[in-house]
């Protein structure tokens, strides 16, 4: 059964690249004011959480294609149709007095679209299915760029990187202020569907909508919110995981293997467990064991996001909403409880953090945001998953030259603390496999692994 479970491994890479050219792309959109009048665009407070201030970096690789075709002038053209019904992203970010963050407009904005080419081709950067941290270079970031800076930046920033094989790579970067996982394949498939047809399309047509998340007047927080409360670091878990530079790892795991813990997670018959439940629950346990956290009555976190599209009834939101509407979940339990539980145990924990996102739950959110505006991520005992097997980004990323070799994160820095589930692509991608991405150090390496694959098995 250990075949259910397979190690990736990508190679130690410095990926030579060149830049040729950066030109800022505008959009021909009407939807401008003139520049003598103030525009600005409203961002909730989903949009502006704290862990949501960061842009989305994601590649795409393709292979060469027939006829020398321009890819470069044809990507610019769609971006330049698809940025008036997507005006927002032709904006920048600012910070009102309140710290808050919003969209305004003005001169020289515009998207950026970069271009680059490399020595090496694509054969040469071993195992396209596995994200690897080298892939860096193939995403433009500013000269001394700091990080996590979204404020008066780009928000749309694309490099298109040509190897001497005739493939090439689109390095993205989206600002996550302006859209969440599914805003963003919602805005990449408009941008490839309007470069396969030289003309734009819209499937849905784009809702700004953002005032559906106004914050209540007097706020009403009518939950704990522990997903984004300090909790001061009283166990082992912090000093472990940095022992040692983190190392990422990366995990094919079948479509049997996780059917296999699906049905084990929910032996009793109680609760109806999802393939998320049973995996989140089997890695967040085996994380914990592997790491060897101590005191075992300390009490662990574990948060994920929820779309929370399907629960907005008052009012519902629109087909064609781009903007943020995740909510933050969180899972607790002692270390005992997950070391010495079973799997069931601790999947009953994940389902009842998932199914407690509501409407309320979202409008709670909106309100605590709203009245104390937390400045930093927190760390202390958290484990955070983030599935990005929902997203069609294969199918989304098909500009006309079929869908890439690989699309999704190239790798999981600057934390150790996040774990990413990834579908799998390229000829396997019917497989119904996921590809799963974490952060360890060292010495805990050959155990997770171990536990990852065998735990329940024997």
């Amino acid at each position: 059964m250990a075949h259910w479970v397979q190690e990736l491994h990508f190679p130690q890479l410095d990926i030579p690249i060149t830049i040729d050219r950066i030109d800022p792309i505008f959009s021909n959109s009407n939807y401008f004011p003139p520049h003598n009048q103030e525009h600005t665009l409203y961002l909730s407070n989903l949009d502006d959480m704290i862990g949501v201030r960061v842009f989305t970096p994601t590649v795409y690789f393709y292979k060469s294609k027939p006829h020398d075709e321009p890819v470069v002038q044809k990507l610019k053209d769609a971006l330049t149709r698809v940025l008036v019904p997507y005006y927002p992203f032709s904006g920048r970010l600012r910070e009102t007095t309140d710290g808050k963050l919003e969209v305004f407009f003005g001169p020289d904005q515009g998207a950026l679209l970069v271009e680059a080419h490399s020595d090496v081709a694509l054969a040469d950067l071993g195992d396209l299915s596995v994200p690897n941290p080298a892939w860096i270079k193939l995403i433009y970031r500013f000269p001394n760029e700091e990080q996590y800076k979204v404020v008066n930046m780009p928000l749309v920033i694309a490099q298109v990187t040509k190897f001497s094989c005739g493939g090439f790579s689109l390095g993205l970067r989206v600002c996550h202020c302006l859209c969440d996982g599914f805003g963003a394949m919602q805005f990449l498939s408009a941008w490839a569907e309007t470069a396969k047809t030289g003309s734009v399309v819209l499937n849905p047509n784009p809702r700004w909508d953002r005032e559906i998340f106004l914050p209540r007047n007097p706020p009403k927080i009518e939950f704990s919110h522990t997903e984004f409360k300090r909790i001061d670091e009283g166990s082992t878990l912090t000093e472990r995981l940095w022992q040692g530079k983190p190392v990422q790892k990366c995990y094919r795991i079948s479509r049997e293997y996780q059917a296999r813990l699906k049905i084990l997670a929910q032996r009793d018959g109680e609760f109806s467990c999802t393939t998320f439940d049973a995996m989140t629950a089997h890695v967040w346990r085996s994380w914990v064991k592997a790491l060897d956290v101590k005191p075992l009555d300390y009490e662990l976190r574990l948060t994920f996001s929820v779309n929370a599209r399907s629960k907005l009834k008052n009012p519902s939101l629109k087909d064609g909403f781009y903007g943020n509407a995740l909510c933050v979940a969180c899972a607790t339990s002692t270390v005992e409880r997950l070391v010495g539980g079973c799997l069931a145990e601790t999947a009953r924990l994940v389902h009842e953090a998932r199914l407690g996102i509501s409407e309320e739950y979202l409008r709670s959110t909106i309100d605590y945001i709203d009245l104390h505006r937390p400045k930093r991520l927190e760390f202390g005992g958290k484990l955070t998953i983030t599935q990005w097997t929902r997203f069609s980004i294969y199918e989304s990323a098909d500009f006309g030259w079929e869908k890439p070799i690989y699309a999704g994160p190239i790798d999981l820095t600057p934390t150790p603390q996040v774990c990413v589930f990834l579908p799998e692509g390229g000829e396997a991608e019917t497989s119904g496999a996921m590809v799963l991405c974490i952060c360890l150090p060292e010495f805990a390496c050959r155990r997770f692994r171990e536990l990852l694959m065998y735990h329940g098995f024997e």
